[in-house]
């Protein structure tokens, strides 16, 4: 509360125009002349985006860490709704960015090939953008020299009056998204048989649906009438439960599970087809709690290009459409081989990003709200040259995904000195080993409580 308390009164001290978000009516007055400013370029959005990531970073620190006594929950609401529509808002004044760089297409020209093309770039964002001028055949792939981006299209869109933009954000609004889907309530499954073909959903090794069947008081009567089966199953492991040799081979079939669910969501897609004989099954779903977006968000989308401007004599004309940025209507076709034509996609990945294994490539579905790894294919990382390619069926909102728990457990951790008030402090991981250099300069610090599993001895000087 301290802490609030002086940071309100160095934030009234600066007088810099930005609001303290914490007042709806200074952050309602922000956002509205922003959205009411016409003066939209991609230089600006840039600037006043460093202003909005900070607004919306102070309201999640005081969610996360305000006690309930001290925010009321009508509060709390309200300040999730200010992040929501800070998100939304820096957005939309991307897309406004993007629309008035797109009516000026012809006049950023590029004299080789005849299309535009352009890179802005700055500290939390990387914005990408291709403009098809020209129209020619030869010219369907691109490649970003400065940021390492590039692109690959089908002969349809290289013909057609297309733009397509990477907008790539080192903060990521979109996953957060999913968890506050995750909290609403959902309907409970009708049919079991769908959880038992697909535990993986759940979140669950094969056979905790059993045992929880077992543990659980009560059962909802709709899942009780179709579930006796499973009833009967369950009960029969309980009269059996003192036979050591049932129990073991159990967990040795729990086991063997799991090692099938640690298979890439990609082969494990391709595994589950082939095992059931081609048979289309659901698509694969991300799991945050198993799998963490590195790098930020990449924002690929092909746009509508609007009409550019004409010279007639000494007048130069271009006709207006009141219709705000448009998406391109692309549908991909099918090759005569019976596969889709796919836009191929390369990514340079962050150098502030270590990738110790092969990154899944996942794309949000903004109907389910969520990441999915169906629609990516032909995969092809680059260690060394910290690149990524692939193929998508459409234009979609892509992250890379690493293993949340890929160096647990840690193998080793240990402190020792290397001066006065010097020391390393060095974790050995599964992948990385990890050194911590320690230089204190000078200690003033309180210890009110420490509480360890193990008794430990602490020693602090003077």
């Amino acid at each position: 509360m301290d802490y609030r308390e002086q940071a309100k009164w160095e934030h009234y001290l600066k007088c810099d125009g930005t609001p303290d978000p914490t007042v709806p009516q200074e952050i309602n007055t922000f956002m509205s002349l922003w959205r009411d400013d016409q003066d939209v370029d991609v230089q600006l959005v840039m600037e006043k985006e460093e202003v909005v990531l900070n607004l919306i970073e102070k309201l999640e620190f005081l969610l996360l860490e305000a006690s309930p006594d001290e925010i009321t929950e009508k509060q709390r609401d309200q300040y999730q709704e200010f992040i929501l529509q800070l998100q939304d808002l820096l957005h939309q004044k991307y897309n406004e960015a993007t629309q008035n760089l797109l009516k000026a297409a012809s006049m950023y020209e590029d004299f080789e090939t005849g299309n535009m093309h352009t890179v802005i770039k700055d500290k939390n964002t990387t914005f990408c953008i291709w403009a098809n001028l020209k129209k020619k055949a030869r010219f369907k792939n691109h490649m970003f020299q400065e940021v390492g981006h590039g692109f690959d299209l089908p002969k349809s869109l290289a013909l057609s009056s297309v733009a397509v933009r990477v907008l790539h954000t080192c903060y990521d609004h979109v996953s957060p998204l999913w968890v506050h889907c995750q909290g609403l309530p959902r309907p409970e499954a009708s049919d079991s048989e769908e959880l038992a073909e697909h535990p993986e959903d759940t979140g669950q090794e094969p056979g905790e649906e059993e045992e929880k069947g077992i543990t659980e008081p009560s059962v909802p009567a709709a899942e009780e009438t179709c579930s006796t089966g499973r009833k009967e199953s369950a009960a029969s492991l309980k009269e059996n439960s003192n036979n050591t040799d049932d129990i073991k081979e159990t967990e040795d079939e729990t086991e063997m599970n799991a090692d099938v669910l640690d298979v890439p969501s990609q082969e494990a897609d391709a595994l589950l087809q082939e095992e059931a004989g081609g048979r289309e099954e659901a698509p694969r779903a991300v799991d945050l709690q198993q799998l963490v977006p590195l790098g930020g968000v990449y924002h690929i989308h092909a746009l509508q290009l609007p009409p550019q401007a004409q010279d007639v004599g000494d007048w130069s004309m271009v006709e207006l459409l009141d219709v705000g940025l448009e998406v391109y209507p692309y549908s991909p076709g099918e090759a005569e081989d019976g596969t889709q034509f796919a836009v191929q996609i390369t990514l340079k990945l962050p150098d502030n990003v270590i990738y110790f294994k092969v990154p899944v490539v996942a794309r949000w579905d903004a109907a389910g709200q969520q990441w999915r790894t169906d629609g990516i294919s032909e995969i092809t990382y680059e260690a060394e040259e910290k690149s990524i390619t692939f193929g998508m069926g459409a234009f979609y909102t892509v992250a890379l995904f690493q293993d949340a728990h890929l160096n647990l457990p840690y193998q080793a951790w240990e402190l020792h000195p290397t001066g006065v008030d010097e020391g390393f402090f060095i974790v050995t991981a599964a992948f990385a080993t990890i050194q911590i250099q320690i230089k204190v300069l000078s200690i003033f610090f309180k210890i009110k409580h420490l509480q360890f599993k193990n008794p430990i001895i602490i020693s602090v000087p003077e």
